[in-house]
């Protein structure tokens, strides 16, 4: 494990065991209700552990379903332990939406077979091979196909209120979610999503972008929600320009779609845009709920 990905592992833990409003309570933390959804996925049974906040009440709420992202070391993921930031999930808690957030496979208390190794190989700051980024989209959505469904079966859902949310690998994970075209989901919201980056050796430059730009061509041809694309300038997984290159080939298919380059989030990896740029990213999002009517009466 890297120092980089360490400090990182423990940031996450320290950030999500905070208070979120939730099903059980262990001493001062108080806990997600645990879900668990059969999944079948490259001929394998996964049950997926999710994690589940609900509102107060009795519903019928909203949902996020939210993808995680992605470590780049095998050990960081088995130790995934909440895939949600505690303050993300209190933005839409207080909103009255209820959050589900899938451990994938290879996760957490999930565990089981990594199936979203791209075959990025990296030689120092040289990626020498050609990543297979739509077979790591279409793995990971599974669990969110499987998170819906399982959802869709609760009397506390809004069925024709359902939002796709993720981040990082996450990101483009709900963007192939997206292309479902599930009924009831209003929305899609990418932040930083992408695969192959290695900011310890190439900062600001993944492994061969140009074929994620043709993975995102692909999938704008087939998601009918609207779309929005939040991501910062100075992100040290992807950089500056590539988010937009493959923001413009997913338009390009004739999705709804509108894509923020928010300010530089300054002190900090622009990749970590959710967990500590809220005033940036809460303002469009804000908008685009209201666009989409996911909290509408």
């Amino acid at each position: 494990m890297t120092s980089l990905w360490r400090r990182r592992a423990v940031f996450w833990f320290v950030f999500a065991c905070g208070a979120l409003p939730a099903a059980g309570q262990q001493g001062d933390r108080v806990l997600p209700e645990i879900v668990t959804l059969p999944l079948v996925i490259e001929g394998k049974r996964t049950d997926v552990v999710a994690h589940l906040y609900k509102p107060p009440g009795d519903g019928p709420f909203p949902l996020v379903v939210y993808s995680h992202g992605r470590a780049g070391n095998r050990i960081d993921r088995v130790k995934m332990e909440y895939p949600v930031p505690i303050g993300h999930g209190n933005y839409w808690l207080r909103k009255g939406v209820a959050l589900l957030a899938p451990m994938r496979p290879g996760y957490g208390a999930t565990g089981g077979t990594d199936v979203e190794d791209s075959g990025v190989k990296w030689n120092g700051a040289q990626c020498y091979t050609d990543p297979d980024f739509m077979r790591v989209a279409l793995n990971a959505r599974r669990p969110v196909s499987a998170a819906y469904d399982w959802a869709m079966l609760q009397p506390w859902v809004r069925k024709d209120r359902v939002l796709l949310q993720g981040q990082s690998v996450g990101g483009m994970t709900t963007v192939a979610a997206g292309a479902l075209n599930l009924p009831g989901v209003v929305g899609v919201a990418n932040f930083a999503g992408g695969s192959g980056g290695y900011p310890e050796m190439s900062p600001g430059k993944s492994c061969k972008p140009e074929l994620l730009t043709e993975t995102y061509r692909q999938l704008g041809t087939q998601v009918k929600a609207p779309s929005l694309w939040l991501y910062a300038p100075n992100d040290l997984y992807w950089g500056e320009e590539m988010p937009k290159a493959w923001h413009e080939a997913f338009k390009s298919g004739g999705s709804d779609t509108e894509f923020v380059m928010t300010a530089r989030l300054e002190g900090r990896d622009g990749h970590q845009l959710l967990l500590h740029g809220g005033r940036m990213w809460s303002v469009p999002l804000d908008a685009f709920i209201k666009r989409v009517g996911l909290t509408a009466p």
